[in-house]
């Protein structure tokens, strides 16, 4: 069984019907007791940086995940989700996040030419970093990947598994043994998308 951690931000029932799409028992739960008896966990979140990390923290969610990727189980943070897994951001100040994997939070702007559209809204391509990651074992480089986001991961570049193209590299997804982070939405990438989940499914 696998647990989508809802703590109050987002929509995670696309999530949950593309998991069954490709024959997932996917829960969206805030149930501790339902979050530990899952086989893999993973973590939503569209929105504001901060109220997520608060929201996560408030509703005992942060202690959950953490506990659950150190006791070696699957994890996935998508969009805000993935932010959330690294050390802190600088959304509209700076806030702590989950610490699981290395890297910061920053604005896009400043990082991409002045003339392109901020958020990073579109398909975009996925370039592959280092050894190819169990996560990418039924799609191929170049493939392309749904984004909506206005800031991403930086200073991971040493757990980033892959990146894409948008006036520079942006990081697109990362990873830290049993924890994996998608900037990008699996749900609204079509086949790619369900391929990834897939092969998250199979870890």
């Amino acid at each position: 069984m696998l647990a989508i951690i809802d703590y109050g931000v987002g929509n995670l029932f696309s999530l949950q019907s593309s998991l069954k799409y490709i024959g997932q028992e996917a829960v969206v739960t805030s149930d501790p007791e339902t979050i530990r008896r899952a086989d893999r966990i993973i973590l939503p979140g569209v929105g504001a940086y901060e109220d997520a990390a608060r929201k996560l923290r408030e509703t005992g969610m942060a202690e959950l995940v953490t506990e659950a990727a150190k006791a070696g189980k699957p994890l996935m943070g998508i969009c805000l989700g993935m932010q959330l897994l690294l050390e802190r951001s600088f959304e509209y100040g700076e806030h702590k996040g989950l610490g699981l994997i290395k890297g910061t939070v920053v604005p896009i702007k400043g990082a991409v030419p002045s003339e392109l559209k901020i958020p990073h809204i579109g398909w975009n391509g996925l370039k592959f970093m280092g050894a190819k990651s169990p996560l990418f074992k039924y799609i191929k480089e170049g493939d392309c990947v749904y984004f909506v986001h206005s800031f991403y991961g930086a200073d991971c570049r040493a757990n980033t598994i892959a990146v894409t193209e948008y006036g520079c590299e942006l990081t697109a997804a990362v990873a830290e043994g049993n924890v994996f982070g998608c900037q990008f939405h699996p749900e609204k990438s079509g086949e790619v998308g369900m391929n990834i989940l897939r092969a998250f499914c199979e870890l």
